[in-house]
């Protein structure tokens, strides 16, 4: 506690504290200081990981449903987890008006993080996941409830846990790519959240997230040294989903242009899900039918289709940007024609697929 006070202090003097982020006066300083301590843990927490994932065993090895040709240690998402723990912690401490809050993503977070972390030890049963999900889902919606979220607010943060968490997990395929939309959605809140009355909870968390996970990337991209593993990429989801539900409890009319930045994500992942399901196969199981994973097998290489990705969401980012404040019709409108557009990207490159691995065109 002493270490956080002092931190704490520094960034009170700084002119800014931890949950209050004003309109003027920002201290860049203060910034700084948040997003190097976070890039701090992320970074040597994933060095730590790493060592104790090889002293341990836990390794992925290549097969038919992996994208990578050498064995590679997992589990290094647990130093997210411990810096996302630490800077709930933290803004707990300062703000004591949300307690409820901040303890319910906290659970969460632990629940989503900790099956994950007993499953990359050992594989566990799908339906005890998808359980311990959904009571990570209901504990966060109640402790957006207790902080005067509305219906939407709370629905929102119950369904898109249950979402994020696993289409993060699904999307965890190739170095770099997990992490690195993560860092880029936080970024987008931070960006559309700006500074905004009720909004410091959330930025500040979003830039935690955004420093952890850079942090964590050295080691996993262009080239993965460690995996995230199903400890790290279901956190992921789960905060993202926390971060979401705090900027709608305000108000939530901001959710359609907050959904821009994740659809890179939802579209592969709900596309992808879908026509697994169309074709009656087991889709809950591991495998290599997403766009990104096809593509990147079909380069030969994996940064092409993560750069790619991060391009896809730097552009929605900035074009929720731009929309922001406008009509909801226009902002539907958007978001439609986006989403849309994602999917015949996603079809493309699926067809493309198809016809290099059929031999057509070679």
């Amino acid at each position: 506690m002493t270490g956080l006070g002092s931190l704490s202090a520094g960034l009170l003097l700084a002119g800014m504290s931890p949950v209050g982020l004003p309109s003027a006066g920002l201290s860049w300083p203060a910034v700084g200081c948040w997003l190097a301590l976070y890039f701090s843990v992320g970074l040597a927490g994933t060095w730590l990981a790493r060592r104790y994932a090889i002293g341990r065993q836990m390794i992925d090895q290549p097969g038919e449903r992996r994208s990578h040709a050498t064995p590679t240690p997992r589990g290094g998402g647990i130093a997210i987890v411990v810096a996302m723990l630490l800077a709930l912690a933290w803004i707990a401490w300062i703000d004591t008006t949300r307690t409820q809050l901040y303890a319910a993503i906290a659970t969460g977070l632990v629940l989503v993080a900790g099956i994950g972390w007993l499953d990359d030890h050992k594989p566990l049963p799908a339906l005890l996941r998808l359980a311990t999900h959904v009571v990570a889902a209901a504990i966060l919606a109640w402790g957006v409830r207790g902080a005067g979220g509305d219906g939407i607010a709370v629905s929102c943060g119950f369904l898109l846990a249950l979402v994020l968490v696993n289409i993060w997990n699904f999307m965890d395929g190739i170095d770099g790519l997990a992490a690195s939309q993560a860092a880029l959605v936080a970024l987008g809140f931070v960006l559309l959240a700006g500074a905004q009355a009720g909004m410091g909870t959330a930025l500040w968390l979003a830039l935690a997230l955004m420093a952890a996970c850079m942090g964590f990337l050295p080691l996993n991209f262009p080239k993965a040294r460690i995996f995230l593993g199903d400890v790290g990429s279901g956190a992921l989801g789960f905060v993202l989903a926390a971060l979401l539900a705090l900027l709608l409890i305000p108000s939530s009319s901001h959710l359609p242009v907050l959904l821009l930045p994740l659809s890179a994500f939802v579209i592969d992942a709900t596309l992808t899900l879908g026509s697994r399901m169309v074709r009656r196969e087991r889709w809950w199981q591991p495998h290599t039918c997403h766009a990104y994973q096809r593509w990147a097998r079909s380069k030969g290489r994996h940064d092409v289709a993560t750069w790619s990705y991060a391009g896809w969401t730097a552009i929605a980012i900035a074009v929720a940007i731009a929309v922001k404040g406008s009509a909801p019709t226009v902002i539907m409108a958007v978001l439609g024609v986006t989403y849309l557009a994602g999917a015949i990207v996603w079809w493309r490159l699926q067809r493309k697929a198809d016809m290099l691995e059929s031999g057509v065109g070679r």
